[in-house]
């Protein structure tokens, strides 16, 4: 039996100042690259912030214009209405996140006309300057927006009213060059405009007419926008068609922005293309009010299990099965995508067979939603698997050896001085009635991980604590022809073992679909054995998960429980789960 021990190589070492010269040098590249990653995850987290802001401020500056110019006020100020101030705030979650969204009016003296402060102006009050705080609830992070409100006697304007169009992008930027098409079928009006550089158009002159001018703004390779009717299927519109009142400024605002594509792939485990699955798709911008979105979708996968989504606006994206023959085991990225302007952006759907009862848990990180990988989680009564990748586990060997591949999960390949067929179930040190042997080994069947794309990533084993006079070491075999097994140690040498269960895998067996184990048993002391009750091979394989894992095939019923760990992280677990049909359980771990 070969020592499970490293042997020492007599080759001439570094001075003490070189390595430190060497460690410095990796030290600071490491840093740098590590600097690098998180600006660029932060820029694109505030980009994306910024991106949820605007929409929000789209929204609630549209309450203001479609006001009468008498209501524009808050709870608690001067001018006095029902926008809600700083005492009265409202709060909203939108895209997941928390918001704080309240308002501040004020009458603002207008020196074209002469000012309150010079006498010149008796009546100082010229119009409203409002302002939109949004606040982020998680992050603190404020940001205000201004308009200002124009009251009725339009100077120069002898009758009708006038339509005051702005038109931004998806971070509130102005777009120059849109196209506005203005319409009223009531009294034969069918206008088309162009915004200037400002983003901006003043339609003055407008007949007065109650809901009667419907808009649409567009732009070459933008995304469009409009008002809608009240109708049957959406009889209340979040943009209403427009009023235009004698006198008065109605004003509108619309975002557009560069028009971006979408993939949906639908893939089994092992990345392989499933074809003919039917997917709702639904974006989560409303056009009226409960619950009409404006894209709700359903489509089926091609032959290649693509769903090719093009010319589509910037938008949180979520897709749902319309199969009853599949169920989703996990996403890439989870759950939902958030589209961006001018992107191409693929969202895989890792589907299975169908169980009556799963659970499908998402481990996350607290505050910042990022998917965590390499958590363990434990069900129980059940298994224990690891975010982010499948497992192979094995558990039992009564089933003997002779087993060249893994297609009964009680058998092994080979073994030699090792017992398996003994209470509790469990691989040990063979017994001949007198003692035990000092030294065994047992090899496992094949495992077929399914494609060439895959990496390795952890090994796990239980129990992991044995007697002190008894030692248990493991050795990992790659391949991608099922036929030559080079059985190496964490060092990629067949001079170590895996001793510590948790061990990452070393990444030489990346790449490779076939994959074996064999442990090796020894002990000092013949009344005393090692056990092996339980073994995970950890991998992904082609399509990862990230921060998922699936049970699937669960008994309905109460009494399981779940357990989420990983070092640096509060372990989480969540008793008392009642498990009925296919549901999804997020866990929050916090460092």
């Amino acid at each position: 039996m070969q020592k499970l021990i490293t042997k020492k190589k007599n080759n001439r070492g570094l001075t003490l100042i070189e390595a430190l010269v060497t460690v410095v040098i990796f030290t600071a590249m490491v840093l740098s690259v590590y600097q690098v990653s998180a600006t660029l995850v932060r820029l694109v987290s505030l980009y994306r912030e910024s991106v949820s802001v605007s929409e929000l401020a789209n929204q609630y500056m549209e309450i203001i214009h479609n006001l009468p110019y008498s209501a524009v006020g808050t709870m608690t100020g001067n001018p006095h209405g029902s926008l809600p101030d700083v005492p009265n705030a409202t709060y909203i979650t939108f895209n997941g996140k928390q918001y704080q969204v309240y308002y501040v009016v004020n009458y603002l003296d207008d020196p074209a006309d002469g000012t309150a402060l010079l006498g010149t102006d008796p009546a100082p009050t010229d119009y409203k300057q409002v302002k939109l705080y949004i606040k982020n609830l998680t992050t603190g992070a404020l940001k205000s927006f201004l308009t200002n409100i124009t009251p009725k006697g339009l100077e120069g304007m002898s009758s009708g009213g006038a339509l005051s169009v702005r038109v931004f992008d998806a971070v509130g930027q102005p777009v120059s060059g849109a196209s506005i098409n203005i319409v009223n079928t009531g009294l034969g009006i069918n206008l088309t405009r162009m915004t200037d550089a400002g983003g901006n158009w003043v339609e003055v002159g407008l007949p007065a007419s109650a809901n009667g001018y419907h808009m649409v703004v567009t732009k070459t390779n933008y995304s469009s926008d409009q008002t809608y009717p009240a109708s049957v299927g959406n009889p209340n519109p979040t943009k209403p068609d427009a009023t235009i009142l004698a006198g008065q400024v109605t004003q509108i605002s619309f975002a557009i922005d560069q028009l971006s594509t979408l993939n949906f792939h639908t893939l089994d485990d092992i990345c392989a293309p499933i074809s003919n699955v039917g997917v709702l798709v639904r974006g989560s911008k409303l056009i009226g009010t409960p619950d009409i979105l404006k894209f709700d979708n359903s489509y089926t996968s091609d032959a290649g299990g693509l769903i090719p989504l093009t010319n589509i606006e910037w938008d949180n994206y979520i897709p749902t099965l319309n199969s009853s023959s599949y169920m989703v085991y996990g996403t890439s990225p989870i759950q939902q995508v958030n589209v961006l302007p001018n992107v191409t952006q693929n969202f895989n759907m890792i589907l299975g067979s169908k169980t009556d009862n799963s659970l499908l848990v998402i481990v996350t990180r607290a505050g910042t939603g990022a998917p965590i990988e390499g958590a363990t989680v434990t069900l129980s009564p059940g298994s224990e698997k690891i975010t982010g990748g499948s497992t192979w586990t094995q558990k039992d060997w009564s089933g003997g050896s002779g087993q060249a591949d893994f297609t009964d999960e009680t058998e092994y390949f080979a073994g030699t001085d090792v017992s398996d067929n003994e209470i509790p179930d469990g691989l040990r040190l063979f017994w001949n009635g007198v003692s035990r042997a000092s030294s065994g080994e047992a090899t496992s069947s094949s495992f077929d991980s399914g494609t060439s794309l895959t990496s390795y990533t952890t090994l796990t084993w239980q129990p992991t604590s044995q007697d002190p006079a008894t030692t248990i070491g493991f050795q990992i075999a790659t391949n991608n022809d099922n036929a030559t097994w080079n059985y190496l140690g964490p060092d990629g040498t067949g001079n170590t073992y895996y001793t510590v269960s948790g061990n990452t895998i070393n990444a030489i067996h990346n790449n490779n679909r076939y994959a074996r184990y064999k442990v090796f048993f020894t002990t000092s002391d013949t009344s005393k054995t090692p056990v092996l009750s339980n073994v995970n091979l950890n991998y992904v394989s082609g399509c990862s998960t990230p921060g998922q894992v699936i049970f699937d095939g669960l008994t309905a019923g109460p009494g399981y429980s779940i357990t989420v760990s990983l070092p640096g992280y509060i372990t989480q677990t969540i008793d008392d789960l009642n498990i009925s049909g296919n549901q999804v359980l997020p866990v929050l771990l916090s460092q």
